[in-house]
């Protein structure tokens, strides 16, 4: 079983509070969504096609739990699906619409990044640039999206990209 599959499967078992952390070890530690200063969001292709990433070239993720600009991932959910923090006022990097980013406040009091109202995200289980192994997942009471830059929700395919991508092994969420 390969080590993305394994993932999913764990997410679909409703057990990626513990595996995730267990399976990708110290990733998590080192991007649980430590606020950095002015945080950009920007585009990037992956196998998904145009997608809102963060300063590191992270895929980020919409949660569909979240009501609104209210963040309902907190704890585990926090500690797998890192919520992408800021400082001051997020920056519109290459591609992305200035007018669609924003900020909320969290239940812990930080400042989280929005666009086009949606809470961002990354995933621990994104272990560079352009992976988008969080897609069409469905944990912690609901499904995530990695968002275009419309600020819409990526469609999932059945195929995956290769290369980190996402891939279903002809599942459709």
């Amino acid at each position: 079983m390969t080590h993305n599959r394994f993932i999913r499967l764990l997410a679909r078992a409703g057990v990626v509070p513990l595996a995730a952390i267990a399976v990708i070890g110290s990733t998590a530690v080192g991007h649980a969504g430590a606020a950095t200063g002015s945080e950009t969001v920007a585009v990037a292709k992956t196998g998904l096609g145009k997608v809102l990433v963060d300063s590191s070239g992270r895929t980020l993720y919409l949660f569909k739990k979240d009501t609104g600009t209210q963040s309902q991932c907190t704890d585990a959910c926090a500690s797998n699906w890192p919520p992408l923090l800021a400082d001051g006022a997020p920056l519109a990097g290459s591609g992305a619409k200035a007018s669609l980013i924003g900020t909320t406040t969290r239940p812990d009091g930080t400042s989280q990044v929005t666009y086009n109202g949606h809470p961002m995200y990354t995933f621990v289980g994104d272990q560079k640039a352009g992976q988008t192994n969080g897609e069409g997942l469905n944990a912690f009471g609901a499904r995530w999206f990695a968002l275009k830059p419309s600020g819409k929700k990526v469609a999932n395919s059945a195929s995956g990209s290769g290369g980190g991508s996402n891939s279903s092994g002809g599942f459709r969420y």
